[in-house]
């Protein structure tokens, strides 16, 4: 039996981007990629050892930025409003956070993180703060820089997938 598709070996992301196969293997980017899929295991993580939902500990998190409306909440955790009640209902439940009167709009409310809910995300993120910390404070000005350039090209790459 002859069957081409078997003897040649399949075709990687770089080659169908038009890159050499090397060209996506240098250390700065795997690392780059390494973080990224480990930075994508930590939300999940931290969300089942806090017994929350991956959403609630976004909810959270978002919160935790300053009180927010539940429209302007559904739109950034990307879910219907109907569903960005009913986790604020969970997160109200465990006293993590409170529906408040909005200041000039009594007909609208904003949704506000408590203490106990701002405890729950430092608790859990707190050693990993305090070890990014300690990295960071080991670079001189100079290493800084050139770190901060590559982390924001990243993010600019990545933020092309958005848009």
């Amino acid at each position: 039996m002859n069957d081409s598709s078997a003897s040649s070996s399949p075709r990687s992301a770089e080659e169908h981007a038009g890159l050499p196969s090397e060209a996506l293997q240098t250390s700065t980017l795997l690392a780059l990629r390494e973080l990224l899929d480990v930075a994508g295991r930590v939300g999940p993580t931290v969300a089942r050892r806090a017994s929350l939902s991956h959403t609630e500990l976004q909810t959270l998190e978002l919160l935790f930025e300053g009180p927010m409306g539940p429209a302007d909440l559904a739109r950034r955790l990307g879910v219907s409003t109907a569903a960005s009640s009913g986790i604020v209902d969970r997160l109200t439940a465990r006293g993590h956070v409170v529906r408040v009167p909005h200041e000039s709009d009594r007909r609208r409310t904003h949704v506000t993180i408590t203490e106990s809910g701002a405890a729950e995300i430092i608790g859990h993120l707190t050693p990993m703060f305090t070890a990014l910390h300690e990295l960071d404070s080991g670079l001189d000005d100079q290493q800084r820089q050139v770190v901060e350039t590559y982390l924001r090209g990243a993010i600019t790459a990545l933020r092309r997938l958005l848009a």
